[in-house]
């Protein structure tokens, strides 16, 4: 039968989604200073290379000050979203959280993510202070399990169609 294939990948992904609706959580996240995704990414493979020439893991990290209380449910699967320019923009998928106290013994944590970053739906957000918790069921879509040719159009293109409704 055609098409069953694709019936049967589809069923399977809404079936994965369903199960981590109920159990993933993500972070949600201003990106401050960048101005787009390959901002992002730029900043990712730079600070990566400074890492490697230091001797460090090539590993990535992001430092804020408030530590997650639901971690266990976090790297279940969850992701930091990543808000630019006043739009949900970007995931990476976390693989550790690590709580430490500084040098001033003030208590803070390292989220460590995946160094890909995947583009999303884009959805408005405004301004906050540091992070979120994002639900499963309210968190955007990847751009590549949208369909047509969203994922293809330039990025302030989808900004700005978002922006306006039209996505």
């Amino acid at each position: 039968m055609p098409g069953c294939g694709e019936a049967r990948r589809r069923l399977a992904r809404e079936q994965a989604r369903a199960y981590f609706r109920t159990m993933s959580l993500h972070l949600l996240k201003l990106c401050v200073g960048a101005e787009s995704i390959s901002d992002l990414e730029d900043w990712i493979a730079e600070r990566q290379a400074q890492r490697r020439a230091r001797g460090e893991p090539a590993e990535q990290l992001h430092t804020t000050r408030m530590v997650p209380k639901k971690i266990e449910e976090i790297l279940d699967g969850g992701s930091l979203y990543w808000v630019i320019k006043g739009q949900i923009s970007a995931r990476q998928r976390l693989t550790d959280i690590r709580p430490f106290t500084d040098a001033d013994g003030i208590g803070r944590c390292h989220l460590v993510m995946e160094p890909i970053v995947v583009p999303v739906e884009p959805r408005p957000f405004r301004p906050f202070q540091g992070w979120r918790y994002l639900q499963f069921k309210d968190a955007p879509r990847d751009l590549s399990e949208h369909g047509g040719d969203l994922g293809e159009m330039p990025e302030e293109l989808r900004r700005e169609l978002a922006g306006l409704g039209l996505l």
